[in-house]
């Protein structure tokens, strides 16, 4: 009986260490996928007119272009929006 008492003291404890220090590892997981992520323009080619938006990671790039039924779309890392022409 003593056992079973000292059992269920503990468990609850445990618990919540174990998931604190899961926790813990996966935020820092999350946290060194994120620092690493690059950003760049992200180029949209629908009804004939090419469009920019700047500042996207590739993932968020090609879902915003999927969402806006994109015919081509092209994403250039670490590179801002060219929306301008060549001067001269």
């Amino acid at each position: 009986m003593r056992d079973s008492a000292r059992a269920r003291r503990v468990a609850p404890i445990t618990l919540g260490a174990l998931l604190a220090l899961g926790l813990t590892s996966v935020n820092g997981i999350v946290a060194q996928e994120t620092r690493w992520e690059l950003t760049g323009s992200c180029y949209c080619r629908a009804a004939g007119e090419l469009r920019c938006v700047s500042d996207q990671t590739e993932v968020r790039c090609r879902h915003r272009c999927v969402e806006e039924l994109c015919d081509d779309w092209f994403w250039l890392e670490r590179r801002p929006c060219w929306n301008w022409g060549y001067g001269g």
